[in-house]
């Protein structure tokens, strides 16, 4: 009667884990949706929250500019969490680890769970990333998940979705009776004010991000949770707060016999063939916990236990990593472009200078979301391989609105400055310039000459 009491429980625990997944993966779509212009140069909601409970991005920023960046104070709380309860962001709270999950539920297929393939690159990529950003190349941006995330989204699947969604109901209002279109109009009319976006953005290399995050969410037709397992950075930091977690798993004993059945279901493969658990890689998913036959694992307590397979890293791959970290500095040192910027290339309003603006821009892609005209685009090489997909204003798409200050207030690292409409309207981005030679040639030349 106790051990069934114990088992609904265990499947209560866990059904608890699945909504809190979800909640917190429609909050972030809220908030996402939330980072768009409203009629009104101001943002209610905390759009930028998600990046500055980032340790990941925290971190490597601090790290980069040599200095406490206020407003991403909030990641210690994220940091907090993972030393009373190990790695439960990821699997309780993590956007990213919530579509991984959601897909791999409605999309994906049964398979056994295999050994991690790659168990140290996590923390090989932190250890370079972390390197790197403490000699001027920041690369966090690049891996850290919420990243990807919303740069996939916000520049190539919300894009497409409003253009494909306006085609319809265009499609729909051209042929379809009056009497029939009294019923759509209006569902159109509900998707204008919740989901869709004021206006139809495009962006040069959607189809960049989009690939990016297509690779993360196809890798779980290779290994569930791969990215989180193989990849992520966020995590290895995590996993590292976790090794003093005063909540974690306690894995199987002798009384187990042959079962292996936890190991084959760990989506994290954080179960090795003891049955003991790793507390840097387990997310307390619980289904373990849940799905164990006679019940015996549970809650370690306030007290450390055995670390399991583990990922420490050699003191000679420690070393090798370092190295290899200190190689990209030097030479992207001695490029041109690291003595003259190109000049041609403007940056948002209230832009620091270029070498702090791209050690704290954190490639979110907020700034070009939230931009009226559409003006504010990724840039690809012209600002070095550190300056990848950070924004800059291609006056061909759009222009930047005079009365608008929204890019500043969504920047979470303080790359872009909050200013004031005055402080705005004083604000250079650039120069304007004539050729004068140009226009001496071009004279006497008629219009559809030139």
């Amino acid at each position: 009667m106790e051990q069934v009491s114990q088992s609904a429980f265990y499947r209560w625990l866990r059904k608890g884990r699945i909504v809190s997944q979800a909640f917190f993966f429609l909050l972030f779509v809220f908030l996402f949706v939330k980072t768009d212009y409203t009629g009104s140069d101001s943002i209610e909601y905390a759009v930028n929250i998600l990046f500055r409970i980032d340790p990941l991005l925290a971190l490597s920023t601090m790290l980069a500019v040599k200095t406490i960046i206020i407003l991403m104070l909030p990641a210690l709380l994220i940091v907090v969490l993972s030393l009373v309860s190990g790695r439960s962001f990821c699997g309780w709270l993590c956007p990213m680890g919530g579509l991984l999950d959601g897909w791999r539920r409605l999309f994906g297929r049964a398979r056994k769970n295999e050994a991690t393939r790659f168990p140290s690159l996590p923390a090989i990529m932190l250890i370079f990333i972390l390197i790197s950003a403490i000699f001027g190349v920041p690369l966090a941006g690049y891996l850290d998940p919420f990243s990807i995330l919303v740069r996939g989204l916000s520049q190539a699947i919300y894009p497409g979705l409003n253009e494909v969604t306006v085609s319809f109901f265009t499609f729909t209002y051209q042929h379809l009776p009056e009497a029939l279109n009294r019923i759509v109009e209006p569902v159109y009319s509900l998707l204008r004010y919740t989901i869709l976006p004021f206006e139809q953005k495009f962006y040069q290399f959607g189809l960049v991000s989009l690939f990016v995050l297509g690779l993360v969410v196809a890798a779980e037709y290779v290994q569930q949770r791969f990215f989180c397992r193989n990849i992520c950075p966020l995590g290895a930091l995590l996993g590292w707060c976790s090794r003093v977690g005063m909540l974690a798993m306690s894995g199987g004993d002798e009384s187990c016999g042959a079962c292996r059945h936890c190991a084959r279901i760990c989506r994290m493969g954080a179960i090795d063939e003891q049955r003991k658990i790793d507390a840097e890689t387990c997310v307390l998913c619980l289904d373990c916990f849940e799905q164990c036959p006679r019940q015996i694992i549970s809650f370690a307590g306030v007290l450390p236990i055995s670390r399991g397979a583990g990922t420490s890293l050699s003191r000679r791959r420690f070393l090798t990593t370092a190295s290899a970290s200190l190689v990209l500095p030097t030479v992207l040192g001695v490029r041109t472009l690291n003595v003259q910027a190109d000049p041609l290339l403007i940056r948002p309003p209230g832009a620091l200078a270029e070498p702090e603006f791209l050690n704290r821009c954190v490639r979110c892609g907020q700034c070009m979301q939230v931009c009226i005209t559409n003006g504010l685009q990724p840039v690809m090489l012209r600002a070095g391989i550190e300056g990848m997909f950070s924004p800059y204003l291609v006056a061909r798409t759009g222009y930047c609105e005079f009365n608008c200050t929204l890019c500043g207030q969504v920047c979470p690292t303080g790359a872009l400055q909050v200013l004031g409409m005055a402080e705005k309207h004083q604000f250079k981005i650039g120069h304007a310039w004539f050729d004068k030679n140009l226009s001496a040639l071009c004279q006497g030349y008629p219009l559809h000459r030139l």
